[in-house]
């Protein structure tokens, strides 16, 4: 099942339940009027949906054509936005970036923090950058939606609470991150809203492309109009199960909760990089000067990911760096 929210007066937006190929839609706020609603509600709401799913799979008639420009994230809004970092070449190099040491347990703890959830930026929404010494990044990500997680929840038993997969761009200010972490206390103004592709899909969805917790698919990125990476998300040192289990340690975490996997990222140098960060300690690991500038007024960037048919799984992110 495929779900998207349409863009309306509503801060919400309005549920629809999305065909399989990305053509068309029927909106389902007879069903329920927003997916935070629909995600409190799942086991009564999901069935309904599942069927409508059904009925516009069998005849895409039924629906209206897509235009993907018209959809928000699927969640405009909600409690909480956990990030973490499972691909250890992603954390080797962004920390080797800024002169830090990766953690201690690196492979025994998994890195997480808490970002901006009230406001997410729509697919095609521009990023507003204020000042070019920000640094302004992009972040290619996978992640899940979930359904109210118990406090203590084991890594296999909160598999189970997954009900919707995302793909995201988390936006970060480089330039603002090492003043922040040298303070002790986290992430904050380097952390502005992300965005994530139009449509969130249940697990079911993706067939043989979910597998022990991780998405199988390559990530694919396009800054500028060029290749930029193509690395694949199945490189999740700890899986998504593990990343809940974390974050559920010691809260109870609600319905709408999502969590994303960190920068998807390869030991494979040839299959690119899924942020600037990476590509520029890259190129001072190999030629010692770094030639990639971060993003600036006017830059683009596209993030999708296809399944093995060559779908386009969650729909486009394609996102245009405004100065303001």
């Amino acid at each position: 099942m495929k779900l998207g929210t349409l863009k309306s007066d509503h801060k919400d937006g309005e549920l629809v339940v999305v065909a399989n190929n990305n053509k068309s839609y029927i909106k389902a706020s007879d069903i329920c009027p927003n997916l935070i609603t629909a995600l409190e509600n799942w086991d009564e709401v999901s069935p309904k949906l599942k069927k409508l799913s059904d009925e516009l799979n069998s005849d895409a008639s039924k629906g209206t054509a897509v235009e993907e420009n018209l959809f928000h994230s699927p969640l405009p809004r909600t409690y909480q936005w956990l990030d973490g970092s499972a691909y250890i070449q992603h954390i080797i190099l962004v920390r080797k970036a800024r002169g830090a040491e990766p953690p201690e347990k690196l492979r025994e703890v998994p890195l997480m923090y808490q970002g901006v959830s009230d406001n997410f930026l729509g697919p095609y929404d521009d990023i507003p950058l204020i000042d070019d010494s920000h640094g302004m990044d992009f972040e290619g990500e996978v992640g899940v939606i979930l359904d109210r997680v118990p406090m203590g929840v084991g890594p296999e038993e909160a598999l189970k609470h997954i009900k919707l997969l995302v793909l995201i761009n988390d936006v970060s200010l480089r330039g603002l991150i090492p003043a922040e972490l040298a303070m002790g206390f986290g992430f904050l103004q380097s952390k502005p809203p992300s965005s994530h592709a139009p449509f969130a899909v249940t697990p079911e969805e993706l067939g043989v492309g979910w597998k022990d917790g991780r998405i199988q698919f390559e990530l694919l990125s396009e800054y500028n109009g060029k290749w930029f990476g193509n690395p694949n998300a199945s490189e999740m040192f700890f899986h998504f199960g593990q990343l809940i289990a974390h974050a559920a340690k010691t809260r109870e975490l609600q319905p709408g909760t999502i969590l994303g996997s960190g920068t998807v990222s390869n030991e494979d140098e040839s299959k690119g990089s899924s942020c600037l960060a990476e590509k520029r300690m890259l190129e001072k690991i190999h030629t010692g000067n770094i030639e990639t500038p971060f993003m600036k007024d006017g830059d683009t960037i596209k993030i999708e990911m296809l399944d093995d048919k060559g779908q386009n799984i969650f729909g486009t992110i394609f996102q245009k760096v405004k100065k303001v």
